[in-house]
């Protein structure tokens, strides 16, 4: 985007207020104005130490519809696994050749599923799987038998989110070609989700702010305090 498209974006959100969560998913969607289909995504600061093992905020929410993103999909499994995985649609299913595939550097992938008694050999890529966030991983339900249900949620745009070191979560809620219900939609399930999953250890206010945005357009900050649909 040029300079001169994004001041124009940026001119249509008023610096320093505060938007209900219907008009700042309308507006960050009206703010995308590349050429490509940008991705609209929401920042929570979060009020966590996140130095402490009690306080890490992490997991996966399927969306009401999707992130509107690609996702292909790996599957650590054999026997009758494998078989469901394939007919789920995982788009590579294997063990050991899979394994060494990763290991000489290939990550065409953005997900991967591991039924539990492949962890062994899945455990030494934990180098290369690990930084990438890539390591399936009982918590984000990424280590399991139901490798079909699980896959099927990847493919239809199962979100996942994270807090950095700095207490920030960024996770897509979709696209800009997305209808603005579809992304007030994803928007109130994710904060949902955010509160649900609040440390009980956390101290005074838990969620600081929340910010919308495109991929290349401007922040638009929403009101931390509404939190249902009732309130909007």
């Amino acid at each position: 985007m040029s300079g001169k498209k994004f001041a124009e974006a940026k001119a249509k959100v008023e610096e320093g207020k505060l938007y209900g969560p219907k008009e700042a998913t309308a507006l960050a969607k009206e703010t995308a104005t590349a050429k490509f289909d940008e991705t609209i995504e929401a920042h929570f600061r979060l009020g966590i130490d996140t130095r402490q093992a009690d306080q890490q905020v992490r997991g996966s929410i399927s969306l009401p519809h999707g992130t509107g993103k690609t996702v292909r999909v790996v599957v650590f499994a054999e026997g009758d696994a494998a078989k469901e995985a394939e007919a789920a649609g995982a788009d590579f299913v294997g063990t050991d050749e899979l394994v060494a595939k990763i290991q000489d550097g290939w990550f065409d992938f953005e997900a991967a599923v591991a039924t539990p008694d492949q962890m062994a050999k899945v455990g030494r890529l934990g180098k290369q799987l690990g930084p990438r966030n890539l390591m399936p991983n009982p918590k984000l339900g990424t280590v399991t038998n139901d490798v079909a249900r699980i896959v099927g949620e990847l493919k239809a745009g199962r979100g996942e989110y994270r807090a950095d070191k700095f207490g920030i979560a960024h996770v897509p809620i979709g696209r800009a070609s997305f209808t603005e219900q579809q992304l007030f939609d994803n928007y109130m399930a994710l904060l949902t989700e955010i509160n649900r999953v609040k440390p009980a250890s956390a101290k005074g206010k838990y969620i600081k702010s929340i910010s919308l945005a495109a991929t290349m357009g401007p922040g638009v900050k929403v009101d931390p305090s509404i939190t249902r649909v009732d309130e909007v």
